[in-house]
């Protein structure tokens, strides 16, 4: 049992995907507490809700973002390179800022040059406010674990959703981003060019290289939303329908991938995704990708991707 502890009004610990909320009990003057089970193997984000706002541990120094704070089981060793950076810490964003206007309307796409394989992520909102990724790269070059990249933070979109599951983004990547990067002194290397995404994002990264096989050849997935599928109810919203959803159902015809070389990583605590992972990552070995699958000990959360995308990014340009 872990006891989480909050001063002052009544207030509930809620966790990232894997447990459910836990009511605080009063125990005298202005602290509440609870005795919360735990799983063994499991690193995992949480915080505590009180009069309607969300709120980091205050007694935790390791934070992810303004009002988060990280866990982690005791069997489980500190994730390298990832430095403990308190709630209230503002991270350096990279000086590069690009405005990119085109197709899918505005975005702002920030630039860390480090060297010249380039790593594309999606979701690079939460990779440089809530996690310092640019500091984990940093450390794992400096260790020897992989060589200096640039790092291109590509902002979340709103409708994750429809921009995600659509090529359109790819198209828009392909015709217009990367002509803008040139023109900022970032020149792409197509042989070298990773691509990253969590989730949705996952998902779309490694679509791309199914429908764009010219741009992306390199990609890293952490818990790939493979049960999407189109005809599905709610566009597809539902991790019951059939292992792999449209992706399986693409890589059943055994395309060639020999030329495609991705890393799979799923949490061991998101027992339901694991079925659609398998069936994609079976199916893309089976049309000759380069596969690397792993499973991290955490659920659907960003404190387990994170060590993943360091690794298998490195791995990726090995």
């Amino acid at each position: 049992m872990t006891r989480f502890e909050w001063r002052g009004g009544p207030a509930s610990v809620r966790f990232e995907d894997v447990l459910d909320p836990v009511e605080l009990r009063h125990e005298g003057g202005d602290l509440w507490a609870a005795e919360v089970e735990v799983p063994p193997r499991l690193r995992v984000t949480y915080h505590f809700a009180s009069d309607g706002e969300e709120h980091a541990d205050p007694s935790n120094p390791a934070g992810a973002g303004p009002n988060r704070s990280i866990f982690a089981t005791p069997d489980l060793e500190p994730q390298p390179h990832w430095p403990v950076v308190g709630p209230d810490e503002v991270l350096d964003v990279p000086s590069l800022r690009i405005r990119w206007n085109g197709a899918l309307g505005r975005k702002t796409v920030r630039v860390h040059k480090g060297g010249e394989p380039v790593v594309l992520l999606l979701d690079g909102d939460d990779w440089m406010y809530a996690h310092p990724l640019t500091t984990a790269f940093e450390s794992a070059v400096k260790s020897g674990e992989m060589p200096a990249a640039t790092l291109v933070f590509l902002p979340t979109p709103r409708d994750r959703g429809a921009e995600y599951s659509s090529p359109e983004l790819w198209q828009a990547i392909r015709d217009e981003l990367l002509p803008l990067l040139a023109e900022n002194g970032v020149t792409v290397d197509l042989s070298r060019f990773v691509v990253a995404g969590q989730s949705l994002g996952g998902l779309s990264a490694f679509r791309a290289a199914l429908d764009f096989p010219d741009l992306v050849t390199r990609v890293a997935c952490q818990s790939g939303s493979f049960w999407w599928k189109h005809d599905l109810p709610e566009h597809g919203l539902s991790l019951d329908g059939p292992a792999g959803g449209d992706t399986a159902e693409r890589l059943s015809a055994l395309p060639d991938l020999s030329g495609l070389r991705v890393a799979f990583d799923v949490g061991e605590h998101e027992p339901r995704m694991h079925r659609h992972c398998s069936a994609v990552e079976e199916f893309a070995a089976r049309a000759g990708a380069t596969v690397r699958t792993c499973r991290s000990p955490s659920g659907h959360d960003r404190v387990g991707w994170r060590h993943a995308l360091v690794r298998d990014v490195a791995w990726l340009l090995g």
